[in-house]
């Protein structure tokens, strides 16, 4: 079995749905993958609070965005294992942007 580390970055642009992101395709990271983000990057239009919500488990509740001003909401690295949801969302339908800097750490199996 080889173990591949990739460093990613992905960006989402929620243009005023107000639903919940799922910055990683479908939310769940595969069984064989575990992410190690290093950093969440929120910028919004208006001034909602932001959920960061990890296997169903609220993560990170954030105090009331400034809008337009970039805020990073990390201060230490989250984990997301394999087959567990990630989700991010606002308290409002502003236009708000998720950039997330990630190690994605991915075992393959090699014949």
């Amino acid at each position: 079995m080889a173990v591949v580390n990739q460093y990613k970055f992905v960006g989402v642009d929620n243009s005023t749905t107000g639903s919940a992101l799922t910055p990683f395709g479908s939310g769940v990271p595969a069984v064989n993958e575990t992410i190690v983000i290093k950093s969440i990057l929120v910028t919004s239009a208006g001034t909602p609070t932001v959920t960061v919500t990890n296997n169903s488990i609220t993560a990170i509740k954030s105090t009331q965005l400034t809008a337009n001003t970039t805020t990073e909401l990390l201060t230490q690295p989250l984990i997301v294992e394999g087959g567990k949801t990630f989700t991010v969302q606002a308290s409002t339908s502003d236009s708000f942007d998720v950039a997330i800097s990630y190690l994605n750490i991915k075992k393959e199996v090699t014949t």
